[in-house]
């Protein structure tokens, strides 16, 4: 069985690669630092505005009954992420010349291998926005926490919404899918011990990410949060962990936040979230759990 076998593969120990960086090496960014500060919000097509469904939030205490499909999502945007109900598998969404795609929709599940999803797909939590992404530099040899980093200092947009595009070759990737959930749905919590973690070295594809400002923590994670797709549409998954070989970084600034709500859901209008541990369970499921 396929998922027998990867886990097998990837359960043999494995160091994630040094950085390659000689000592006396220097790396040339393509874009300054004042260049990526003046890439702006494009209001075409509704390019400036992110628009989101459900919160993640909801998600803390198991709010996880699919509330919108991939049909309606798509009439908001052409690229995103997002998960399905029950947490059935990390969502990617790409778009455009520079993906070569359509709006088309990937799940990975818990065997870690994309495949499409259907329009009536549901979903409890996603965002999406019309694809504009800017040119912004290109990077070698450097791991994620640092390439992230770098791309906030470089644009100096901490207190905004924006969407990245990586697209490259990662000499290291490490991912992870919640297995799916049937109701009645667990905690946040209690389904972050529930996910398969995936490793991968020298693939090219794609990671797809939106920053969030600390200040809407809750509504969204507060700093990035990652999906990756393989060139191949085979591996993906939420990303945990990373280093970049060589690639290019595009990235699509939002100076508008649509955010849509499940009000026809009758669990989410009468569940009093005031004693929910919100921002400890965000931050202790998109974190790197027991993945080690």
């Amino acid at each position: 069985m396929l998922f027998v076998r990867q886990v097998t593969a990837q359960a043999l120990p494995y160091v994630k690669p040094a950085l390659k960086r000689p000592a006396c090496c220097i790396i040339v960014i393509t874009v300054t630092k004042s260049q990526a500060a003046q890439i702006k919000p494009i209001t075409a097509h509704h390019a400036n505005q992110l628009y989101q469904h459900g919160t993640l939030a909801l998600l803390v205490p198991g709010l996880l009954e699919g509330t919108t499909t991939i049909g309606e999502l798509l009439t908001h945007g052409d690229t995103g992420i997002g998960t399905g109900e029950g947490l059935d598998g990390e969502l990617i969404i790409l778009d455009g010349e520079l993906i070569i795609l359509d709006g088309v929709a990937y799940k990975v599940g818990q065997s870690g291998v994309a495949e499409r999803v259907p329009d009536d797909f549901t979903m409890p939590f996603a965002n999406v926005h019309h694809a504009a992404f800017q040119y912004q530099c290109e990077r070698r040899d450097i791991g994620l926490e640092d390439l992230n980093n770098r791309i906030v200092e470089a644009n100096g947009r901490a207190n905004t919404f924006f969407s990245v595009i990586v697209r490259g070759t990662f000499s290291f990737i490490k991912t992870r899918a919640v297995i799916k959930q049937q109701a009645p749905y667990p905690t946040l919590v209690e389904v972050a011990d529930r996910q398969a973690m995936f490793l991968r070295h020298d693939v090219k594809g794609t990671m797809l990410g939106y920053f969030s400002p600390e200040m809407f923590h809750g509504a969204a994670v507060a700093g990035f949060h990652e999906h990756f797709l393989s060139d191949d549409r085979t591996f993906g998954g939420h990303v945990l962990d990373a280093v970049l070989d060589h690639g290019k970084i595009y990235s699509q600034v939002f100076d508008t936040l649509v955010q849509h709500l499940p009000v026809d859901d009758p669990e989410y209008r009468n569940h009093d979230f005031r004693h929910d541990p919100i921002a400890e369970a965000i931050t202790a499921a998109e974190g790197d759990k027991a993945g080690n």
